[in-house]
Parts: C-alpha cells; structure tokens; sequence
C-alpha cells in the first residue's frame, strides 16, 4: 500500500492518514464479517479509492508492481496494470483475515505467501539497484529444533465460562464491534486468540519464506527495521514504525550510496563502449 501510494504521488496522504490513526479509528476500520476473512476491508478499501481517485498502475510515473497469491494453485501473481486500489487490496489479503480479492477471474491473496520480500520482481521490472526492506526480519529467530520436550497435563488457560463469553461476544449485536475485536485478537489467561493463532502462524510462514527467497536471491542492500515489538494490527503506532524504518535506512545509508555509485559508474562505463 505505502509503495502503491508513493508511486501515485500519495506519499504525504498516507504518511498523514497513518499518523492519525487511534486505536478507536483502527477499530472503526475493521468491518468484522463472516465470509472469507473474518474483516472484509471495504471500509478501508473505499478510503484507498478516494485518496487514489481511478489510478491505475500503467498510469503511474514510477514502475511498480503489487504481488498477489493466486488461491487454489498457489501461483506468485504479478500486478502490473488495471486499478491500483484493487491490485493494493488483492495483494494484502491476509488470509483468513481479509476476504481475497478477484482479479482478472482468479482470487487473490497476500503475496507474502509466496515472497514476502520481491527481489525476483524488481530485477525483472529493470532494477538494476534493488534495495529492499524486509519487515520480519527482526520478529523472529533463525528458529530451532528443540530435540527433547515434554510436559505433563495443564489446566485450560480459558474456562468453560470465559469462553461462552468468548463466543456471545462474537455473535452479539454491531453494538458490540469494538468487544468483539478485542476477544479476536487478544490473549486470555496467556491463551492466544483465533485472530492471533491466524497472524502468528502467517508471520512465522512469512519469516521462513523470506529468509530462503533472499538466500537464493539477495538484494544489493537489505534494509530490516526493528519492528518486532509492534503487532500487525497497531496500525496506531505509525510514528513508531516510521522511526524504526528511518532509523534502519540512516544506518545502512552508506552502503546504498556506494551501491548507487557503483551502478552509475558501470552504467557510464557501459555508454562510452558503446559510442
């Protein structure tokens, strides 16, 4: 969304929207549902149309393309052209979250499925300097395999009572949508949550595939913001996202700068051999 709206010349509308954001308006946002994502993202959907007015990707003055899961075949789905809202929308459809999006007849879901850092992407869109951000990279260890473990019978961190208020809750009238969101996603009695369990689960796939995709495929500079300590629903903590991420860029600056200069030297090196 954030490359999205850059490309469209939107940078400083989202920059604001995001600083402004509360708790109470992240909530408001969430348009809860039973269908294919317990959130059907139209109300945000409809706040993306308006700030980006019909754009549509061939029409954008910065080559971009947004990455989408095809559901069913699992194919990795390049968004080039068409309405940029809905290539944004498709492409972060957290599973089970937010409903898919279709696109062109086929359904499709978040990209970090299937590459979580586009590397691959870029260098076939004509980068020929990919400096990426890899937003798990600072969530989760390396990981592990704990060989030996075991334990004996524990008590159910939710008893009987709580979680039949677990389940009113999320059955009772819209008045209760703020209550609702809370049981979603919070932790009881050291209990993950449904919503919860689904993000967890989503964001260590994600590591993983991260980490094999830029093993086999590397960008010249990998920029990795220390955001473990921000959950993926705190959209509220914009400015501390945005300080983290300035924080990791300040750091590895100079190395993007040599990077650049050593591509701009090859490219110059590259013109006087053909002349």
């Amino acid at each position: 969304m954030v490359g999205g709206c850059y490309a469209a010349g939107r940078f400083d509308d989202i920059s604001e929207f995001a600083l402004h954001l509360t708790p109470a308006r992240v909530l408001a946002l969430l348009d809860v549902h039973v269908g294919s994502g317990i959130i059907s993202g139209d109300r945000l959907g409809r706040r993306l149309a308006e700030s980006l007015a019909g754009s549509t990707i061939e029409s954008l003055s910065v080559r971009f393309a947004a990455i989408a899961t095809e559901f069913n075949t699992g194919h990795e789905i390049w968004l080039t052209r068409g309405p940029l809202t809905e290539a944004l929308r498709a492409s972060y459809a957290l599973p089970g979250i937010f409903d898919p999006r279709r696109i062109g007849g086929r359904w499709l879901m978040d990209g970090a499925l299937v590459n979580p850092v586009p590397v691959t992407a870029a260098r076939a869109l004509g980068a020929e300097v990919v400096v990426a951000v890899n937003l798990s990279g600072m969530s989760y260890s390396r990981g592990t395999v704990i060989q030996d473990f075991g334990g004996g019978a524990e008590p159910d961190p939710v008893s009987d009572s709580a979680a039949e208020a677990v389940v009113q809750g999320f059955l009772s009238p819209m008045r209760h949508a703020a209550s609702r969101m809370r049981d979603l996603f919070r932790r009881r009695r050291g209990a993950p949550g449904f919503a919860q369990v689904m993000i967890d689960a989503f964001n260590i796939t994600q590591d993983r595939i991260a980490r094999a995709r830029l093993a086999g495929d590397p960008p010249d500079v990998l920029v990795s913001p220390q955001l473990g300590n921000i959950g993926l629903f705190e959209f509220h903590r914009a400015a501390e996202a945005i300080a983290a991420g300035r924080e990791a860029t300040l750091r590895i600056l100079p190395q993007i700068r040599e990077v650049v200069q050593l591509a701009e030297t090859s490219f110059l090196a590259r013109q006087r051999s053909m002349s």
